[in-house]
């Protein structure tokens, strides 16, 4: 397990430095999140689908607010283009994080953890933890692009990864984008309230399966 940590604490401080630095440099900020999409509508309601489809999927590479472009896709394109938008965005980003990793991942994991039986040990962690951090990994920001690599470099069957992944993501999306949808500028209370109880209730989730872990034996 402590191989395990190590390996996605590693890739947290990699996604987070694309973060800081972004955010020093002044990349995607949720102001310039909100001035390109008004920008894109105003030249083709067409163009913001694309523009968001392509933020959330440079998240994999540069960190970007993703529930602010999820709760600005319902509000510019409405509750059903708006979800399906993000859900795209979004799942290419994982994708990509899952076959990047699964295809290169080998020697940067050889690297970090350099002795065989803890490589093994580290897999069968991820594959027995795996699953709840996937689906609850909207609750940390950074969180589902380590999940995301983590899932490849370990070898997940990608039908597997992609059930926990929708599980915990289509929720997530559907919610967010609803609140958008029915936000406006001078009533922004639905994606405020949407965007405080997605993250109460994906730290519940963390809570429970942090209390049932607890309550397994040890083998």
């Amino acid at each position: 397990m402590k191989s395990l940590l190590k390996v996605m604490l590693i890739l947290g401080l990699i996604f987070a430095s694309t973060f800081i630095i972004g955010r020093a440099l002044g990349i995607f900020t949720v102001e310039n999140v909100r001035y390109l999409l008004e920008t894109a509508r105003q030249v083709a309601p067409l163009y913001v689908i694309g523009v968001v489809i392509l933020l959330l999927f440079i998240d994999l590479f540069v960190a970007v607010p993703t529930l602010t472009i999820t709760l600005l896709a319902g509000y510019f394109l409405g509750f059903p283009v708006g979800t399906a938008t993000a859900f795209t965005g979004m799942t290419l980003a994982a994708f990509a994080g899952y076959g990047i990793s699964w295809k290169f991942g080998n020697k940067p994991l050889n690297f970090l953890v350099k002795d065989a039986t803890k490589r093994q040990q580290m897999i069968s962690a991820f594959t027995n933890s795996g699953p709840a951090m996937i689906m609850l990994s909207r609750a940390v920001p950074i969180l589902p692009e380590v999940t995301a690599c983590m899932a490849g470099v370990t070898r997940m069957q990608f039908w597997r990864y992609l059930s926990f992944y929708s599980l915990g993501t289509i929720p997530y999306v559907t919610i967010a984008a609803y609140a958008g949808s029915i936000s406006t500028l001078n009533n922004p209370e639905p994606a405020i309230f949407a965007a405080l109880g997605l993250y109460a209730l994906l730290w519940v989730g963390w809570f429970f399966y942090r209390r049932y872990k607890k309550l397994q034996p040890i083998a």
